[in-house]
């Protein structure tokens, strides 16, 4: 049977040259000035510590930004799905790593198949996946690029101890539709450690689990061309370690208020990256002096790691979100907003926030409220769970 499409009409929120208060709202607006700053940055980290740079377009999902992380020293991007490496595929992006496990038939032989046009390596930890990539590597007569993932103390997926990495890296190598090529070693929950030195605690224990399961694979013969993983939180540690020869971090192009909320070493607020990702909203309402509410609720931002926070509007709060409204407490904010006034807030998580929209509205010369569009983008993976 097959499943008739509807055509989609939707409209971006704005168009090249407008001013910021001209875009419709709610909508996802990059400021360009402080993205490309943070995409420089961090290509310069990565080069004065003599590593390779792979940030994670899971956070972006937008061909755009990576092309403009590659174009900065990048050497391409990691994935977490495999329709999201269709659409960096399809985007010009040539070199890719799903850093996760890809289960399944149908998935796999997608995979497979866009290696015939780009390099797109995957990540095992059960022994079951060898055939079973080696399997849609042969039917689609092309060589997969194949990590194995361990734990490092996410608790997730992942190896749990070196022998069984190298009892995986010695069947991928045996595998001639397959090819060995390293370690996958990202601890995600570090990433959000809000003190410095617990983060640091924990990358150095997964730097000691990594540093013992690429020196039994050395004694084996295997050589890890990729030891990989690293995010926004830890990259430092990684970088530094004389391990890991690959980040993967995501979030340092956007920032969003969580990650604002870890502490550096000296107990200040984590800045290293500056924002550039906001959600642009409108005050739809006024119901009495110390309630603003606005058009963005739990459809225009991911609330799991708490609500946006408003930007430039200092004693402001949001203290609830329903589907389609967002309630800020004004009530110690000195100049309040006026109903049809449009505020910028901060998502507290910007991937799964991203993941809502279908535009992103390009901003420069964003500095308060002022600022013009310059490009409209399309979230061109958004939705590319599977």
């Amino acid at each position: 049977m097959l499943v008739k499409m509807e055509k989609r009409a939707m409209q971006p929120p704005a168009r090249e040259g407008f001013y910021l208060d001209e875009i419709d709202t709610p909508a996802l607006v990059v400021d360009l000035d402080a993205m490309e700053v943070n995409l420089d940055l961090m290509a310069r980290k990565a080069r004065s510590a003599n590593v390779r740079l792979r940030p994670h377009a899971k956070m972006h999902k937008s061909p755009w930004i990576g092309r403009e992380q590659i174009s900065r020293g990048a050497i391409g991007v990691c994935c977490q799905k495999v329709s999201e490496a269709e659409v960096m595929v399809t985007g010009g992006i040539k070199d890719i790593l799903i850093s996760n496990q890809v289960v399944g038939t149908v998935k796999l032989d997608r995979l497979a198949i866009l290696n015939r046009e780009a390099k797109v390596a995957v990540c095992i930890d059960h022994a079951d996946a060898v055939g079973e990539i080696s399997a849609s590597a042969k039917r689609a007569d092309v060589v997969i690029n194949t990590l194995v993932e361990i734990d490092v103390g996410a608790g997730r997926c992942g190896t749990k101890s070196p022998k069984k990495t190298l009892e995986l890296a010695q069947a991928i190598a045996n595998e001639p539709t397959l090819k060995f090529g390293g370690i996958q070693a990202y601890h995600g929950a570090a990433q959000h450690f809000r003190a410095h030195d617990e983060r640091q605690a924990a990358i150095m224990n997964a730097i000691a689990i990594t540093n013992e399961s690429v020196s039994i694979l050395a004694s084996a013969g295997l050589d890890c061309d990729t030891v990989g993983g690293a995010g926004t939180g830890t990259f430092e540690f990684e970088a530094a370690s004389h391990v890991y020869n690959e980040l993967q971090c995501g979030s340092y192009a956007f920032m969003d208020a969580d990650y604002a909320r870890n502490k550096q070493k000296d107990g200040t607020p984590y800045n290293t990256f500056h924002h550039a990702l906001f959600i642009l909203t409108t005050v739809m309402s006024r119901p009495d002096k110390t309630t603003a509410v606005v058009d963005a609720g739990h459809k225009a931002a991911s609330v799991d790691s708490g609500f946006p926070r408003p930007w430039h509007l200092p004693g402001a709060q949001i203290q609830g979100m329903s589907d389609d409204h967002g309630v800020i407490d004004i009530t110690r904010v000195i100049d309040k907003p006026a109903r049809g006034q449009k505020l910028l807030l901060v998502p507290g998580h910007c991937d799964p926030t991203v993941n809502l929209h279908d535009w992103y509205v390009g901003v420069r010369g964003l500095h308060g409220m002022n600022g013009f569009v310059e490009a409209i983008h399309p979230v061109a993976a958004r939705g590319a769970y599977f």
